[in-house]
């Protein structure tokens, strides 16, 4: 099927220096949780981005020299020519399928604590690092000779990676990660001699390192700067405007200018606080300032809010990290005509995670992200079926509309049964959640994909007993009926029931997303420090209730700092008038106020409460799975091979771990039996001879 013509200036090639991208889609530099301990399965997961029609795909964050590093992070690393290997073999992916493969070379500087190198850290001017973990480390300021061994330092980096096989780098000065955005902002340039002050002294720098870059590589690889468009810092700050200052001053010093919003959770906040195009009005106008092609970012999904960057004189890519994990082929299924069949990015940040845990990162949409090597998991392709034929999946959330999906592309004849009238499972009830409304696209996408396929059938209104299934006959049943959350406080601080009185309204998240909401002054108990306790607070607060959150953590919604959103959160409950107290449990519920404890000296303190708010564990729901157990013997004469529990059924986790939960089950029907063995393949460390 041909693409939409309006559509044909996406696909146009474009030059960046001596190279030329054969169209517009451009993966800017981002993370994944693996970096140097993964390195094959970070190059696959980017050689099949370029298999799904990028025309630029970056690697994240390289380390371009050990005195510089970010540890407990894991990124890549660059230091020495030992690194080549495992970087050439990324860049020979990419390469593969006709992309261009950039590097993003990164000095942290003053996000740089050293815990690994146990060097000291070099920075512009002396302060205290900047990291997420407030490392109790300081930089101290570069002497000429340090700034002159750092730009031989990026020499060497440049010529590395040339023989690495890449076609651009990009020197990092964004997100204040990078050494260059150090030294063109004054919060982080305080110098007096010739690299500090005037804005003409503080791109020294810059220049500097370009200058050489271009001596060393620029007639073979194209070079690139990747700026923040506004630190958001106040005065001391490189503000937009003083951006738009440097790159009319210096509009032909790179190849291309590569535009980001402040810091991380600036750039990449989550799609409750950021629409799609969000940066548009920073980015706005700066093309006009430079002939150098510009690239930005705004999670992208919509091919017609792309063409409209290009088009209005916006951009000249369109920059994507998110949109590219959560679909590798957006770029060919706007060329094939197949919008229909993208799998948009719910901006849920689980993929930042990864990087935020030093584990490998997740995404909710593509649950073969990072998998593609580990597991050998291709996001567009299946393998056949094995010998059975049929399978009966229970429950249509998120885990059983993955596992139709996959086992329907397998080729099994597929019967899906939802007790409900609808799909989606928590999906279609969290999606009507304040900033929620892109998560039902786990929902839409699916649904769309399940109506192609003649061989799975949908079934509502189908609330199945043991009985039922065992008189259908299917060779496997899986059971993905889900969870609800309890109503009795078990999670983290109460590993048993806490005391409650029966006298006081107490509701759970399940009774506030079916529209039973209480009224007057709520308590809202938050053990469980994802995003649902701060969300159902700005549910209440804009209802018109005087919401009390208690939370035993810190911070409010605690592991949203993993998804750079837990400071939009506070910000937003706080504006509301939400009365937020942290580090306090609840010890009991009376029948007119709760009773909180202090988390370090038990101190007690009441609050009176029309009503409480219980937002603790979730409880699988698996009775039926448990009548099957029961009946095991009956299963064979039945004609039913297996059955098995999956999704938040066997054990209730975010909605990423939903959807690769019935991702893994329709990989893994009717393949052999691996025993013992590990369910990956894994890198280990090469051991150094003594």
């Amino acid at each position: 099927m041909a693409h939409d013509k309006r559509y044909d200036i996406l696909f146009e090639p474009m030059a960046i220096g001596p190279v030329v991208a054969k169209n517009r889609f451009y993966q800017v530099p981002h993370c994944n949780g693996g970096g140097y301990r993964d390195p094959s399965a970070a190059a696959v997961m980017r050689g099949t981005k370029a298999e799904g029609g990028w025309g630029v795909v970056f690697t994240e964050q390289c380390e371009m020299h050990h005195s510089s590093e970010i540890t407990p992070f894991i990124e890549l690393r660059l230091w020495e020519d030992k690194d080549i290997p495992q970087l050439a073999k990324m860049a020979q992916k990419i390469k593969e399928h006709g992309a261009l493969a950039g590097i993003q070379l990164a000095y942290s500087g003053i996000n740089g604590p050293n815990l690994y190198t146990k060097e000291v850290p070099l920075a512009p001017t002396a302060l205290p690092i900047r990291t997420f973990t407030n490392d109790p480390v300081q930089a101290r300021s570069m002497t000429k000779k340090d700034i002159k061994d750092l730009r031989r330092w990026f020499v060497n980096a440049l010529k590395r990676s040339k023989t690495a096989g890449f076609d651009l780098v990009c020197l990092y000065g964004a997100h204040g990660f990078g050494v260059f955005q150090h030294f063109l902002s004054t919060a982080t340039n305080q110098r007096s001699d010739e690299y500090g002050g005037s804005l003409e002294n503080r791109a020294r720098f810059v220049r500097e390192v370009v200058s050489d870059a271009k001596d060393a590589i620029g007639d073979t690889m194209g070079i690139t700067l990747r700026l923040s468009l506004d630190e958001l810092v106040g005065e001391l700050g490189f503000a937009n405007s003083e951006v738009r200052d440097f790159i009319e001053m210096h509009k032909d010093l790179p190849d291309l200018w590569d535009l980001a919003h402040g810091a991380w959770e600036d750039c990449s906040g989550p799609s409750r606080f950021k629409e799609e195009a969000a940066q548009h009005d920073l980015v706005s106008g700066i093309k006009k300032l430079t002939d150098k092609p510009v690239v930005g970012v705004g999670r992208f999904t919509s091919p017609d809010v792309m063409i409209k960057q290009i088009n209005s004189g916006t951009l000249d890519f369109i920059g994507c990290a998110r949109p590219s994990i959560a679909d590798p082929f957006l770029p060919k299924k706007i060329e094939e005509g197949r919008i229909e069949d993208i799998r948009e990015c719910i901006g849920c940040n689980i993929c930042i995670t990864g990087d935020m845990t030093m584990s490998i990162s997740r995404c909710t949409q593509n649950p073969t992200f990072m998998e593609e090597w580990r597991k050998g998991w291709h996001p567009e392709r299946m393998q056949e079926k094995g010998s059975s034929n049929n399978v009966l999946i229970i429950g249509a959330g998120p885990t059983g509309l993955e596992a139709a999906r996959a086992l329907g592309m397998r080729g099994y004849k597929v019967a899906l049964a939802e007790a409900g009238k609808q799909l989606g499972g928590r999906v279609a009830l969290e999606r009507k959640l304040p900033g929620l409304s892109a998560w039902g696209r786990v929902a839409d996408y699916r649904e769309y994909q399940l109506s192609q396929m003649a061989n799975v059938d949908i079934y509502f209104d189908s609330e199945l007993t043991a009985s039922d299934i065992l008189d259908f006959g299917f060779e496997h049943v899986a059971i993905a009926t889900g969870s609800t959350w309890c109503r009795d406080g078990v999670s983290r601080q109460h590993v048993v029931p806490m005391p409650i009185d029966n006298a006081m309204p107490l509701y759970t998240p399940d009774d506030l997303m079916s529209g039973n909401m209480p009224n007057g002054r709520v308590v809202l108990f938050d053990d469980d420090h994802y995003y649902m306790g701060g969300v159902l607070a700005e549910l209440l607060q804009g209802n018109g209730a005087q919401v009390t959150l208690i939370t035993t953590s810190a911070y409010v919604s605690e592991w949203t700092n993993n998804t750079l959103e837990q400071a939009a959160i506070h910000k937003r409950l706080a504006e509301m008038g939400v009365n937020i107290v942290l580090n306090r449990g609840v010890a009991a519920i009376a029948a007119d106020h709760v009773v909180s404890n202090c988390v370090y000296t038990d101190s007690k303190q009441d609050f009176a409460t029309d009503a409480v708010v219980m937002v603790a564990s979730r409880l699988p729901r698996s009775a039926v799975y448990s009548e099957l157990l029961l009946q095991e013997s009956k299963w064979a004469e039945n004609g039913i091979s297996s059955v098995k529990i999956i999704g938040d059924a066997e054990a209730p986790g975010p909605i990423a771990w939903a959807t690769y939960a019935g991702h893994r089950y329709a990989r893994e029907l009717d393949m052999p039996d691996i025993g013992d063995a590990l369910a990956f393949r894994r890198e280990i460390t090469e051991l150094q001879i003594d």
